[in-house]
């Protein structure tokens, strides 16, 4: 299969069990490619792409005169399939170093493309898809609904939420696995419990004091929030490890947790909420930009969480990087 990307296209390798890339020239004069069909041509090209070399060195190990491998370097260099890499000083003359242009070449004929529902240009581990096996069904439609809460005051903290659009980039993630479905996935916390749709699997993105499903949930986690009840609703305290008894007050710490969920336990419920927006932001990033570090311990158990706290290492006042305290 071939993907347009600039000037060059990729070859897609599917086995069935890991897809690979590679580019691929694909040469749109045949005069070219005649240039390259020679037997010697193309046993310097393959030479080319394994290493850079220059003209006496290939001459040495092929034991051919320079003068022949000249002439080749001449015409693979005019196709287009070898380049000058570098240049380097030898005994008083300037030696070129040539590689090739490209890992494949090949010819293309103006017909025959077919659609494919998905690529996933991330080539995303079978360990990332175990973690969202439950949310995509037989014919790789995403199977449940992302919850975010609502932007208006609402719930016991009578909070705005501020943390919905990183949603977008799960969504944008979750596409590399899953087709969309027919209904829209994206659903505020007031609409879930409106429509009573608490039975699907979920994907819940905020912390309890923005989404009343996480809320609800609280007790259900293996790393709680520590929500104390008061005259005034509830004290929110923090995350409170009931493993190591630690308890994590910074803004920008959070859980990413995976647990059955307890109105429908066919259904599974992903949860990644922060202490503020910005825990809830590192763990959202945990789960897209970061999941190998994430779910290293993850063997597909059905309660898993880990602690995320989030790190702005360029200094530019945002959230780029994250670290597993627990």
């Amino acid at each position: 299969m071939l993907m347009e990307t600039m000037d060059k296209k990729l070859l897609l390798h599917d086995d069935g069990k890991t897809r690979r890339v590679k580019e691929v020239t694909v040469f749109d004069d045949p005069q070219k490619l005649k240039l390259i069909l020679n037997k010697l041509s193309w046993r310097i090209l393959t030479m080319l792409s394994e290493r850079e070399m220059y003209p006496l060195q290939i001459a040495k190990e092929l034991g051919i005169h320079e003068q022949k491998v000249y002439y080749h370097v001449r015409k693979l260099a005019k196709a287009g399939a070898i380049t000058v890499a570098r240049q380097e000083g030898k005994k008083g003359a300037i030696a070129k170093y040539y590689r090739a242009t490209s890992p494949a070449f090949g010819i293309e004929l103006p017909y025959g493309y077919k659609a494919i529902e998905r690529v996933s240009p991330t080539l995303v581990s079978e360990h990332v898809q175990k973690f969202f096996g439950e949310f995509i069904d037989e014919n790789g439609i995403f199977d449940g609904k992302i919850v975010v809460g609502s932007p208006l005051p609402h719930g016991p903290f009578k909070t705005s939420a501020r943390d919905g659009h990183y949603a977008s980039h799960l969504a944008f993630f979750l596409g590399q696995l899953a087709r969309m479905p027919e209904d829209f996935a994206i659903k505020l916390d007031v609409d879930v419990k409106a429509e009573k749709e608490e039975k699907n699997n979920l994907i819940l993105v905020g912390g309890p004091g923005t989404n009343l499903l996480t809320q609800e949930l609280n007790d259900y986690l293996p790393i709680k929030f520590n929500m104390q009840p008061s005259e005034q609703g509830f004290l929110f305290g923090g995350l409170m490890s009931s493993k190591t008894r630690q308890v994590y007050t910074a803004d920008n710490i959070g859980i990413v947790a995976k647990i059955v969920n307890p109105w429908d336990a066919s259904k599974r419920v992903i949860v990644l909420a922060g202490n503020k927006a910005v825990g809830t932001k590192a763990c959202v990033l945990a789960l897209t930009n970061f999941w190998k570090e994430t779910l290293k311990k993850y063997k597909g158990e059905d309660t898993f969480a880990v602690v995320i706290q989030g790190f702005d290492l360029d200094g530019d006042g945002k959230v780029d990087s994250i670290e597993v305290l627990e």
